[in-house]
């Protein structure tokens, strides 16, 4: 709220207005790629150092922080990452996203896919594979690395993965057969030679 002009209580998630930050016109959003509660702020190019630098000058707590720092903490809330997580040929079913489309929109079918994307839902769990949370004993999991069930059948692949500040366990997303995708079940992860013990989170 420091050094802004207007009440950001009133900035309502998802929306946006145009607000003077430390006299500097800006866009500020609230959203966020996190899964914490914040903003972003768009800001002219010809004045990105003077924001940096106000903002940094507040506190000893405000540090910056890169994009290792901004993917954890989004694998840690569970949002995709798209060309990682999700593309252009991953269905809303597929990758446990059908929160996006709302109950209205699922009814009218009026919107690219949706015959094929309401025979997947209305058929579940008993559709092909889905996104799921993994946490992986041991060694971090990353892109690619395959995912087995207990027999060593090859059963899915992880998709993103990295070491979570705030659990410290390893985690990761990973797509399954649809079989697998109970919270609790037991799988394992190859991760380059070696197999290690994973849970469905």
């Amino acid at each position: 709220q420091q050094g802004v002009e207007g009440d950001l209580s009133q900035l309502y998630f998802n929306h946006t207005a145009l607000i003077d930050v430390w006299g500097i016109p800006c866009r500020v959003t609230r959203c966020g790629y996190t899964g914490e509660d914040g903003v972003e702020i768009s800001v002219p190019d010809d004045r990105t150092v003077e924001l940096v630098e106000k903002l940094t000058s507040v506190s000893e707590d405000v540090k910056l922080a890169g994009l290792g720092a901004r993917d954890s903490l989004r694998l840690e809330a569970g949002l995709c990452l798209y060309g990682n997580d999700i593309d252009e040929t991953t269905t809303p079913v597929e990758g446990a996203l059908m929160w996006t489309i709302s109950k209205r929109r699922r009814a009218g079918r009026g919107f690219p896919g949706a015959d094929k994307i309401m025979e997947q839902f209305l058929a579940k769990p008993k559709y092909g594979k889905r996104r799921v949370g993994v946490v992986v004993d041991k060694a971090p999991a990353r892109p690619h690395y395959p995912v087995l069930d207990m027999e060593g059948n090859v059963i899915g692949e992880v998709t993103s993965g990295s070491t979570s500040p705030c659990s410290e366990k390893n985690i990761a997303m990973a797509y399954v057969d649809h079989k697998f995708i109970k919270n609790g079940t037991p799988l394992q992860v190859k991760v380059r030679k070696r197999v290690f013990p994973a849970t469905k989170v």
